[in-house]
């Protein structure tokens, strides 16, 4: 089946994953300590859309709803799209451009980098705000760049930069901050809970300064993303194969670094590391439409969104009024799954 086929068909699933995202969405901000209704949860977020807004009868609804909502519920659902989309057409782009379907955001040690910089953050007692973000979060993204620069400066032979180098040295580095987080907590016991917390991924500090931050990070991020799908299917068949294609390897892999790695250093800044989702959704969503990136981009990005709200919902409705770390929870069900799914799917992996 040509590609033309395959995305008739393809546009018409991606609707249906579309229309599922929507419905979790608003499913997922009726669920919580107030009960509020599908019915009610729909006509509140509609009715702040211009123009439709004005047809909507908003008699009867409690205006505590309308704050829980818009302001608690609504911000946090859409930071954790966010992220969804953003991890997970990261991780799709790595599985490719490194020619490894284990590959996953993390992989070039900005976890590493963003943990090393809120840690440090955290034991120096930075809790202020500035600009609408902590200073955590800020000392984290600039963790992250820090860590991506270093990686890739290491890697760096002349002005080639091989997947293998880039692995290894993001491996290496990862491994090092990782270190200096765990000597900062022996030394820093009284702030050991606020790291681990970080550590495990959250996204309780949800504000809608927060989303309209990273909404066009990760929003122009992955269209730059998209537009070199058809270099990445080449990239990952080789970067000889992808030269004589005539596509200018070295060019694109910077461009995609630089991208996925702004993408990810925002949504771990922000959110904190949440492991799984960068590998199971775009490695999934491979095993049932294949490594085609023109397809496989747009699902991920999808997929990653619902999985990641289905996540959230799961962490902060589990165990109330204690909320669980949607990164623990990602992890708890993303594991089993993705084992369940490689096992059935083993002869198809890449």
């Amino acid at each position: 089946m040509g590609f033309i086929k395959k995305k008739r068909i393809y546009k018409y699933f991606l609707i249906l994953a579309l229309i599922i995202l929507a419905f979790v969405v608003i499913i997922s901000s009726t669920i919580g300590v107030a009960d509020i209704s599908f019915i009610d949860s729909l006509r509140i977020m509609v009715s702040r859309v211009p123009l439709v807004g004005t047809l909507i009868d908003s008699d009867g609804i409690r205006q505590s709803y309308y704050f829980i909502v818009l302001n608690v519920r609504l911000p946090r659902i859409l930071l954790s799209a966010l992220i969804g989309v953003g991890l997970s057409v990261v991780g799709s782009t790595f599985q490719s451009m490194f020619r490894n379907p284990m590959a996953d955001p993390y992989i070039l040690g900005i976890s590493s980098g963003a943990s090393a910089g809120a840690t440090i953050a955290i034991v120096l007692g930075f809790g202020g705000i500035i600009g609408g973000l902590s200073i955590i979060t800020l000392f984290a993204f600039i963790g992250a760049i820090l860590t991506v620069l270093i990686v890739y400066n290491i890697a760096r032979v002349g002005s080639r930069v091989t997947t293998l180098n880039l692995i290894l040295s993001g491996v290496a580095v990862g491994l090092f901050l990782s270190s200096v987080v765990s000597l900062l907590m022996f030394f820093n016991r009284d702030d050991i809970e606020k790291i681990v917390m970080w550590t495990m991924g959250s996204v309780s500090s949800a504000t809608w300064n927060k989303v309209r931050i990273l909404t066009p990070v990760v929003t122009i991020g992955s269209m730059i993303i998209t537009a070199y799908a058809r270099d990445l299917n080449a990239m990952s068949m080789g970067d000889e194969t992808a030269k004589s294609l005539g596509i200018e390897v070295e060019r694109v892999k910077k461009i995609l670094l630089v991208v996925s790695s702004l993408i990810v250093a925002s949504c771990v800044s922000t959110s904190g590391v949440i492991g799984f989702v960068g590998l199971i959704v775009p490695h999934t969503i491979r095993l049932i439409v294949g490594s085609d990136q023109r397809g496989l981009l747009p699902f991920s990005a999808v997929w990653g969104a619902i999985f990641m709200v289905v996540c959230d919902t799961l962490a902060r409705n589990l165990i109330p009024p204690s909320e669980i770390p949607v990164g623990a929870i990602t992890s708890l069900f993303g594991a089993p799954f993705f084992i369940i799914m490689l096992y059935k799917n083993k002869k198809k992996v890449i």
